[in-house]
């Protein structure tokens, strides 16, 4: 019999409607195969259970479980770019908890920041991804101002390339020339400029997702801080 075990998520990352809380848009999908005659279908919750291990399957999973197809094809892709790119765990990290910010996903950031830090993001800087104005064109009047607190963050000149990418991939999509030519300044290479890509633009998509049917019932809460993130990786 196919049996996968029920959410048990931290309280402090995601939280399960009850009577309190809000209520997501849409009720989630049975967290086992409904229909255990089905082959297609129960072979997709074993490849999204596979991937999850040994963790339960999220509530992210088990809202796209409502179309089992749709949730198979994005289980390949985001595991692709989580687990099979070369690009350093840690820049992809930030990259993402930068989309969150933008896009206001807090479910996103909640869930990506700890792993920003435990790849090696530090503190401090991933407080300036959190608090740093876009920096792409039109979404304020230029006066130079945030450049300069750019260019006086505590992020490295890597990051500061990927946060400048990140931004104009998710405010504006078109990217200028000049940003992209800094990914290839600060040493990246053609693999890793795609993989950061993907994994903006698969991370946006995860973002508006998240957002538009309030995933774990997080749109009215706050993005958890940096300060308490780094608290936790510490106990």
């Amino acid at each position: 019999m196919f049996i996968i075990p029920k959410p048990r998520l931290k309280p402090s990352l995601f939280k399960l409607n009850n009577s309190t809380t809000r209520k997501m848009r849409l009720p989630y999908a049975p967290s086992t195969p409904p229909d255990p005659t089905d082959t297609p279908t129960t072979e997709i919750y074993t490849r999204i259970a596979a991937r999850r291990h040994p963790r339960p399957l999220i509530p992210l999973d088990l809202s796209l479980l409502h179309s089992p197809p749709v949730a198979d094809g994005w289980n390949s892709f985001l595991g692709a770019i989580r687990t099979q790119t070369v690009i350093d765990s840690g820049l992809l990290e930030l990259a993402v908890c930068r989309v969150a910010v933008l896009t206001n996903a807090i479910y996103e950031w909640n869930a990506h920041a700890p792993l920003a830090l435990k790849g090696g993001v530090k503190g401090v800087e991933l407080s300036v991804v959190r608090t740093l104005p876009s920096l792409a064109v039109g979404d304020h009047e230029y006066d130079g101002k945030v450049e300069e607190e750019l260019q006086k963050s505590a992020l490295t000149e890597v990051q500061k390339a990927v946060v400048r990418y990140v931004d104009e991939m998710t405010r504006t999509v078109k990217v200028q020339d000049s940003t992209f030519e800094r990914l290839k300044g600060v040493g990246l290479s053609d693999r890793e400029i795609v993989e950061l890509t993907t994994g903006v633009a698969g991370y946006n998509c995860v973002s508006r997702v998240l957002v538009a049917l309030d995933v774990g019932e997080n749109n009215n809460k706050e993005m958890r801080s940096v300060e308490d993130l780094v608290k936790d990786l510490e106990k």
